[in-house]
């Protein structure tokens, strides 16, 4: 083994447990091993998500000694914001960096048309599940850096807490639709979405959650057989797999064919309807054949379609759509008797696409340290 093995493996070995990571029984069970009562680690919970503690240090009502032995062996894994955007409209984008020193965006989008059609006063967050993305589509900013690592529960739960420290408001609708692919870091996932839910955690109903995916097949099965009613949202971006391969990479692998199985699989258990998301690209998926297109593939589901006129990302050439195209495409879909809505101007004026904040930061960041080695 070499010395960077063994460097690598001790800081590995030193790493404390992120404690927004674990669920009240495991922290039960921990502090059992300890003497504790269970109580205790129902007092721990109610320190993180109901006081919003940042130390164990805060947490007054528990023994000294515990509260020592718990900063000795876990982790608060605070996010540190590092820039904040806001818009005319009041979309806001966050720039956090982990405690490794990665990048994560998380935006606040207000209230407004919903992915399901309806108009309320959710505010919704969207949540990064990834540092960068290992997909590749072809429009996008999160995975032009490429693939870094998964997010721990943690550090996905973490982005709720700050974002409403920061807002100043409560948040009452979670996407997974920030950076990363929310399925290929399944586990994580699926733990998260059990902190965000339950009553000793962030409180927030099943419903309220909508994991997004770019077409992982097998994964949106596994995902349909977990128990609780959290809303499946598919990035679909193109109606035929010919144009849907020209901008998903992950087509190659699911094709449409399979990938509307594995919806089918979700609506037949979840008894929910599935959402599409389409980004609206010019000329490449605005054309009224693919509009014809995906009204036959949203009608095969009920589904519903969220339509989103591109976002613009420097060194990309993809442009968004007209007014005139955006909306006949949205005619066609409701002349379908599909239930359609379009998004409109949401954030497009701070670059809210994914990862398009943490990508300049990145690179300002390079030039900065290039400028400063001249």
């Amino acid at each position: 083994m070499t010395n960077d093995e063994t460097m690598t493996n001790e800081r590995v070995t030193k790493r404390k447990t992120p404690i927004k990571s674990l669920t009240l029984a495991e922290t039960e069970a921990r502090l059992g091993e300890w003497g504790h009562k269970p109580y205790r680690a129902r007092q721990v919970m109610q320190w993180l998500y109901k006081k919003r503690a940042k130390s164990f240090a805060e947490m007054t009502d528990l023994p000294a000694a515990l509260r020592d032995r718990l900063a000795a062996e876990f982790s608060f894994d605070a996010l540190n914001p590092i820039r904040k955007l806001g818009s005319a409209d009041t979309t806001r984008k966050f720039l956090f960096q982990l405690s490794d020193g990665s990048m994560i965006e998380t935006v606040l989008i207000p209230a407004s048309p919903s992915l399901y059609g309806e108009t309320s006063d959710r505010r919704t967050i969207c949540v990064s599940s990834q540092v960068g993305c290992a997909y590749g589509c072809k429009f996008c900013a999160s995975g032009l850096d490429g693939f870094s690592r998964n997010l721990h529960a943690g550090e996905i739960v973490e982005q709720i807490l700050r974002v409403e420290e920061l807002s100043g408001e409560k948040i009452n609708n979670v996407v997974f639709m920030g950076m990363g692919e929310p399925l290929a870091n399944f586990d994580n996932l699926m733990r998260a979405i059990a902190i965000i839910n339950a009553h000793w955690g962030i409180n927030l109903g099943a419903r309220h959650i909508t994991v997004s995916t770019s077409g992982l097949a097998p994964r949106i099965r596994d995902f349909a057989d977990q128990p609780l009613q959290v809303r499946l949202a598919i990035s679909l971006h193109g109606a035929t797999d010919e144009v849907r391969q020209q901008i998903m990479p992950v087509n190659r692998k699911y094709n449409l064919a399979t990938l509307i199985e594995a919806c089918e699989y979700y609506h037949r258990n979840k008894k929910q309807r599935v959402s599409f998301e389409y980004i609206l690209i010019e000329n490449v998926n605005d054309t009224e054949e693919q509009a014809r297109e995906l009204a036959a593939l949203s009608k095969r589901l009920e589904a519903k379609v969220n339509l989103i006129p591109y976002n613009k990302v420097e060194g990309l050439p993809w442009k968004r759509p007209s007014l005139r195209r955006q909306d006949r495409f949205l005619q066609i879909l409701r002349h379908h008797k599909v239930v359609a809505t379009i998004r409109r101007e949401k954030g497009h004026d701070i670059e809210a696409a994914c990862g398009q904040l943490r990508l300049q930061a990145a690179r300002d960041k390079s030039f900065a340290e290039s400028a400063d080695s001249r």
